[in-house]
């Protein structure tokens, strides 16, 4: 015997879903996803503008601009799912990134903080790909030291330096550099003081080549 169902009690049950219906629905979402993305779009302009700063002017352009632009995707979140319904993927997307909001907006708080993972996950492949490398550092001393150089490496890639030339300078200068002028020595840091090398040079103690 075969089992077959009924077209037309199918069609009977299903709900009255005209053509017009559908593409008004689908109008209201890509109008949605447009919206999210150009809001978005509008953060990262943001970031491109402060990317040549420093941290404290950073966080006072987030302040600024960011921030209420953010207060005001939050209300369009809000507003968005109200109007979809709760098992869809885009309420779904919507509900998650609400759950994160506080994570999500850290970076309008701390201008050392970037508006996303992007940097830490590329970096965080390296990793992987060194994984069996660092299985021969000898010990948990040749490890720690490991971790720091590829750190600060990842942070040179990160400020478009040079490593050879900034672990070069930094281990020429370490033996005689006093503590207190250590944070001078970070990567980004030392990058500023590059720049400005010809006052930099009129002061021995600032960190040049």
């Amino acid at each position: 015997m075969l089992q077959r169902a009924c077209q037309a009690q199918t069609k009977a049950n299903a709900p009255d879903v005209r053509l017009e219906t559908v593409v008004a629905l689908m109008d209201e979402l890509f109008a949605i996803d447009g919206e999210a993305v150009e809001r978005v779009r509008a953060l990262y302009a943001i970031e491109r503008q402060g990317k040549d700063a420093s941290v404290e002017q950073r966080l006072e352009l987030r302040r600024q601009q960011s921030a209420p632009l953010l207060a005001q995707l939050r209300d369009k979140l809000l507003i968005w799912k109200e109007q979809l319904l709760p098992k869809h993927p885009m309420a779904e997307a919507i509900s998650y990134a609400l759950g994160q909001w506080r994570e999500l907006s850290v970076f309008c708080s701390n201008g050392a903080v970037p508006i996303d993972n992007s940097i830490s996950e590329r970096e965080m492949k390296r990793v992987v790909l060194n994984r069996k490398n660092s299985l021969f550092v000898g010990n948990a001393r040749g490890g720690r030291t490991a971790a720091i150089l590829a750190i600060l490496t990842s942070t040179c890639r990160r400020h478009e330096i040079d490593p050879q030339l900034y672990l070069t300078q930094l281990l020429i200068n370490l033996p005689l550099l006093p503590i207190s002028q250590l944070t001078e020595w970070l990567p980004d840091q030392w990058k500023i003081n590059q720049a400005a090398r010809p006052h930099a040079q009129q002061n021995p103690s600032s960190p040049t080549a």
